[in-house]
């Protein structure tokens, strides 16, 4: 999913999204989302990670894809900011190895 400002969020399985967000979105809503189980922040980054597990977090992303076409509108991050790789490109995302077996 892009806007005009670039892209926002994709899939890396069915369960790993990644979701661009903006500096002053991650700083405004830093201590809800590092409460959550399914929200991988990393410093830095203008990335967030969820893994769906839940329907709650499915109602999450929703609400975060929201946040962040609003931010990119409201509040855009500088126009000389790197957008580096995401995540998951960085080895941050959420270990994929399957543990049902464990």
């Amino acid at each position: 999913m892009s806007s005009a400002q670039g892209e926002i969020a994709h899939f890396h399985s069915d369960r790993d999204v990644d979701l661009r967000l903006t500096d002053r979105a991650i700083r405004r809503f830093a201590k809800d989302l590092k409460s959550s189980g399914a929200v991988r922040i990393v410093p830095g980054s203008p990335w967030v990670t969820l893994r769906l597990d839940a329907t709650s977090d499915v109602d999450l992303l929703l609400t975060l894809v929201s946040v962040a076409l609003q931010a990119q509108q409201t509040w855009p991050d500088p126009v000389e900011r790197v957008v580096n790789g995401c995540n998951d490109q960085r080895g941050a995302g959420f270990v994929k190895a399957d543990r049902s077996g464990f």
